[in-house]
C-alpha cells in the first residue's frame, strides 16, 4: 500500500496517486475515464455544498463530507496529469505567472 509522507509536495501525492491506480487495479482507465469520473465528483461536491449551504435537498438521497469530495477531486485530478504527463507544480507555476500579468476588476 502507498503512503505519504507527513508534508507531502504535489508531487508526492501525483506519485502517490499513479501507485494506488497500479495497487487498486485502475490503470486501464483512459483520460476520458478519469474526466467523466471527475465530472460525477463535481456534482457530488455541488450536491454537499448544498446540503452545507442549506439549500433543499432530497432528503432520501445520499450526501457525503464537501471535504470528502474535495479530496476525490483532487485523485482524479492527479490522476489525470499522470496520464497526460504534466507535473502539476509545474503547471500551477506557470498558469499563476500568466495570471499574474492579467488585470482582474469587477465590471
Amino acid at each position: 500500500m502507498p503512503e505519504l509522507h507527513r508534508k507531502p509536495s504535489l508531487s508526492d501525492f501525483q506519485e502517490y496517486v499513479a501507485e494506488l491506480e497500479q495497487e487498486r487495479g485502475f490503470l486501464s482507465q483512459t483520460t476520458i475515464d478519469k474526466c467523466l469520473l471527475l465530472g460525477e465528483e463535481v456534482g457530488e461536491l455541488f450536491k454537499a455544498i448544498r446540503k452545507t449551504e442549506g439549500l433543499l435537498i432530497d432528503t432520501n438521497s445520499a450526501f457525503t463530507e464537501v471535504g470528502d469530495e474535495l479530496a476525490d477531486i483532487f485523485i482524479y485530478l492527479c490522476a489525470i496529469a499522470n496520464r497526460k504527463g504534466i507535473d502539476l507544480e509545474a503547471a500551477f507555476r506557470e498558469k499563476e505567472e500568466k495570471n499574474k500579468k492579467r488585470s482582474w476588476k469587477s465590471i
